[in-house]
């Protein structure tokens, strides 16, 4: 009896094998292939998303920047950065910026553009986060910070920071030419990404000096 139960329950397993594995398998190919929908045409999406930033410089005036590369001579759109002043009541007033080789306090958020097509059903109309130093909302008070030395960042941040302020919240939109380019970073930025910074510039030092703790 005990024999004959065994060998049941294994013709049971080797039926439900196929099927249970079959089921993970579909929702593997799922997930590709919404995340192959997701980032059609990025490139060219991209590039429309970032040409559309012109109108919003010509709308906000006052709070809309476009700032040049600090590492050439701008000869198009795509050698400069935009960024959105976001006003959050922990300016300084202080008129220094960071310099190329200063090291900097900093919290932030990173995105890609917004997508329409979703990839978990609810989408990403704020764009899908990539790196964050934040836990809950965006709050320069309560934001988790860190430390890093401007010529380490890519282009388009570098280019950013050397504009800000102590206490200043921007938002900053990156072309992929100052940013990845056509190389992905990780399987979070695919190649040809505008990146989207909400940063908040808490501190800097000088070279050779230690950042104050805070």
């Amino acid at each position: 009896m005990k024999e004959k139960l065994l060998k049941h329950l294994k013709v049971i397993v080797y039926i439900l094998l196929p099927l249970v594995g079959g089921g993970w398998l579909g929702a593997a190919c799922s997930k590709n292939d919404a995340t192959t929908d997701e980032h059609a045409n990025w490139k060219e999406r991209n590039d429309v998303f970032f040409a559309s930033l012109e109108d919003s410089l010509a709308r906000g005036i006052g709070t809309w920047r476009k700032l040049p590369s600090y590492s050439k001579t701008p000869k198009s759109n795509t050698d400069y950065v935009y960024v959105k002043v976001i006003p959050t009541g922990q300016e300084t007033g202080q008129t220094t910026s960071p310099s190329y080789n200063d090291s900097v306090r900093l919290s932030y958020e990173g995105r890609l553009m917004p997508t329409a097509i979703p990839l978990t059903g609810k989408g990403f109309a704020d764009g899908a986060v990539f790196d964050t130093t934040i836990f809950g909302s965006y709050n320069p008070l309560t934001n988790a910070t860190v430390k890093f030395k401007v010529s380490a960042l890519v282009n388009g941040l570098s280019t950013a920071l050397l504009y800000m302020h102590r206490g200043d919240t921007w938002l900053v939109y990156i072309p992929y030419t100052l940013g990845y380019n056509d190389k992905a970073d990780n399987t979070k930025i695919p190649a040809y990404s505008t990146l989207i910074f909400q940063v908040t510039l808490h501190d800097f030092a000088t070279e050779g000096n230690k950042l104050p703790k805070m």
